[in-house]
């Protein structure tokens, strides 16, 4: 196998694999403690309306409902775990894949929080960080957690994908 297709085959792999750890973190959040996620729809309703050039809203929820949105908002939600891990893969030049380990994808999966901090929260109208939301701090809170599990999915992943090439080849 190329160098190249490894590397792709890989970060989607672990990409694919940590986004559903996560999904499956928010669904025992919410049937064990009725903790709710943010609805990928809202995330495909945002997308779809930069299409009109509208990027921001005073309250995404608020906004008309666009076609297909909960289709948009879950194909994104898995493409952006499928980018966040070719951060991890590609400055290693694919090593990590074949030694996965804790710690770069605890950090990344950690950091990857900036975004919906810095970006996706305030264009949805709810402010830097949560901030325009009823309980700033728990919003956060959850926000850094689902992204650490999503790190911890990334190195799961890892270990899995490793696992799975060591097996073929």
């Amino acid at each position: 196998m190329s160098d190249v297709i490894f590397y792709l085959f890989g970060a989607i792999f672990i990409g694919i694999g940590a986004t559903i750890i996560m999904d499956l973190w928010a669904i025992f959040l919410h049937k064990g403690f009725n903790i709710s996620s943010l609805s990928f729809c809202l995330v495909g309703r945002w997308f779809s309306y930069m299409q009109d050039g509208i990027f921001r809203h005073d309250k995404i929820s608020s906004a008309e409902k666009r076609p297909a949105e909960c289709a948009i908002g879950w194909t994104a939600h898995y493409l952006i775990g499928i980018a966040y891990a070719f951060l991890l893969v590609i400055p290693a030049s694919g090593a990590w894949l074949v030694s996965p380990s804790f710690m770069p994808a605890l950090i990344l999966g950690v950091a990857t929080v900036v975004f919906p901090f810095f970006m996706m929260q305030p264009a949805f109208g709810f402010g830097i960080a949560a901030a325009k939301t009823p309980n700033p701090a728990q919003a956060r809170v959850k926000s850094v957690a689902n992204h650490a599990v999503f790190g911890v999915g990334l190195y799961l992943s890892g270990i899995v994908f490793n696992y799975a090439m060591r097996g073929i080849g």
